[in-house]
């Protein structure tokens, strides 16, 4: 498919069902973390993923080839999507669907500070400035709002570890020597190197196995298959077609649809903090991701985080 200046209507649809799918991915990694612990979990997931993507660039025909001065940027982004996910799953055992959702997609607010310092071409406008304080203030009004009995202070710190971790490996892609690297071989990497450091975390972090059954297999399934190796590429295949600030407009639709799965499916309350928390950080990531226009002209978007 030919690129596309904006989103279309299959775009739309497209992005809406993968943050409804990024949704529904955050109650299985909870339900399945009842039977296997989170981060043993994590480390099999990103193994069993080396597989499916290793056959899927077979399959390809695309040759699985680690260019020299791209290896220390991989192995960096490998350490730090190992990092992103250890973060999320404890947060899914310690917290609420919805709490850790609206912690963890607080992700471009943590980017759009990075890549002010990083990428010359990215700083933060006047816009993006009230976009972050609405975001962090809702991040804050989460964490701080404890009256709902909802989960632990520990789990809602590594939500926020874990966005903290995903805004880095984005940087990584953005403006390290891995952004000459193929997407796939991006998550090769990613994958390859998280899968030996979250194995080896798992022992710091008691037994392996809990109450295992066929769902928690079922839910480890999914993950491998569905999530990390589909969906990814699902995902880095709309950001070739579509602009970036385009696609990333759609991120704020991914902690609503969590907060409602989170209630419909596990029966979590949603108090109004958690509604408020929600509403100022949806309104944070918009700002964050809208295009920036031209003086001359509003016809052209830049890239923004």
């Amino acid at each position: 498919m030919e690129r596309k200046s904006q989103i279309d209507t299959f775009g739309a649809v497209a992005l809406t069902g993968f943050a409804l799918f990024l949704a529904f991915n955050q109650v299985v990694i909870k339900v399945t973390n009842g039977g296997l612990q989170p981060v043993f979990f994590a480390g099999l997931r990103s193994a069993g993923a080396v597989v499916c993507i290793w056959m899927y660039l077979r399959w390809r025909g695309i040759p699985l080839r680690f260019e020299p001065g791209t290896r220390l940027a991989g192995f960096v982004a490998g350490v730090f999507f190992g990092f992103q996910f250890l973060c999320l799953f404890v947060a899914l055992d310690l917290t609420t669907v919805g709490r850790s959702a609206v912690i963890f997609y607080s992700m471009p607010v943590w980017l759009a500070i990075i890549a002010h310092w990083v990428m010359p071409n990215d700083k933060i406008t006047p816009v993006k400035a009230v976009g972050l304080a609405f975001a962090m203030s809702g991040v804050a009004w989460a964490m701080l709002s404890r009256n709902s009995g909802a989960g632990s202070i520990w789990g809602d710190l590594a939500a926020l570890g874990g966005a903290l971790g995903w805004a880095i490996c984005a940087m990584l892609a953005k403006a390290s020597p891995l952004s000459r690297v193929r997407p796939e071989i991006q998550l090769f990497w990613q994958v390859a190197v998280s899968a030996p450091i979250l194995l080896i975390a798992a022992f710091f972090f008691g037994p392996f196995v809990r109450e295992l059954g066929p769902i928690h297999i079922a839910g480890l399934a999914f993950q491998i298959v569905v999530v990390v190796s589909a969906g990814f590429i699902l995902w880095l295949w709309l950001l070739s077609i579509y602009p970036a600030s385009g696609v990333a407009s759609f991120s704020f639709l991914s902690p609503v649809l969590s907060v409602g799965l989170g209630w419909l499916l596990l029966g979590e309350t949603v108090g109004p903090n958690l509604i408020g928390a929600l509403v100022l950080v949806a309104i944070g990531i918009v700002l964050i991701n809208r295009p920036t226009r031209s003086r001359k002209t509003s016809a052209s978007p830049v890239h923004s985080a």
